[in-house]
């Protein structure tokens, strides 16, 4: 009779503990801290959660977020592929996004990326010609006529086509933005007012896909 009572007290237990868990709000919202996308955008990596940056290089904000999502991604490298994505929402982006592209086929991207940034954001100097942009990777050691093969190169020029495509795919309306895993976009508003928050959700949609799967 003992064992018995046990037995239904430990069973009320569990099903009190599950029902408190399922009736406990959720810490952040889709449609008000995240969105959800239309339709899953494909990733690269299916052995780990992929989270996209959108970002400009001119955009005072990405500025000033690329220190704190550097360490966070050095934090998170074992469960996550970290993707940059420069957006393009105008011609001149274009060009900074060609910048980027151009960075990684000739594998100068973690030589140039700051400095790019840094003539942007804290020189105001115009980067929106080919020989003003020659001049920035020449003086970080880049030859001028493997950056102009490079800059004009199919594959660059492939990339940026391919990446307007993104554009549509991620439904991008400002940067910096996050893209978790091809399914949430977040960015800050009026519901996620900082950057550190920004990352708070991140961390809570990373965690809600490793639950799911």
């Amino acid at each position: 009779m003992l064992k018995k009572l046990s037995e239904i007290l430990l069973l009320v237990l569990v099903v009190s503990a599950a029902s408190s868990a399922f009736s406990q709000p959720e810490k952040y919202l889709a449609g008000t801290h995240y969105d959800v996308l239309d339709s899953p955008v494909r990733t690269g990596d299916s052995d780990k959660i992929e989270v996209v940056e959108a970002f400009w290089y001119g955009c005072p904000h990405c500025f000033s977020f690329e220190p704190l999502l550097v360490g966070w991604t050095e934090r998170n490298a074992g469960r996550i592929e970290f993707v940059r994505f420069p957006a393009s929402f105008n011609n001149l982006m274009q060009v900074h996004a060609q910048i980027f592209f151009t960075a990684q086929n000739l594998g100068v991207l973690g030589r140039v990326h700051d400095a790019v940034y840094e003539a942007l954001v804290l020189e105001n100097r115009p980067l929106q010609t080919e020989a003003q942009i020659a001049d920035l990777f020449a003086s970080h050691g880049v030859a001028r006529e493997d950056f102009k093969a490079a800059f004009n190169s199919f594959s660059v020029r492939t990339r940026l086509q391919q990446s307007q495509s993104r554009m549509g795919d991620y439904k991008l309306r400002g940067t910096p933005s996050i893209i978790v895993n091809g399914k949430y976009r977040v960015m800050t508003g009026s519901a996620v007012k900082t950057q550190q928050e920004l990352l708070q959700v991140v961390d809570y949609l990373i965690e809600k896909e490793l639950g799911a799967s």
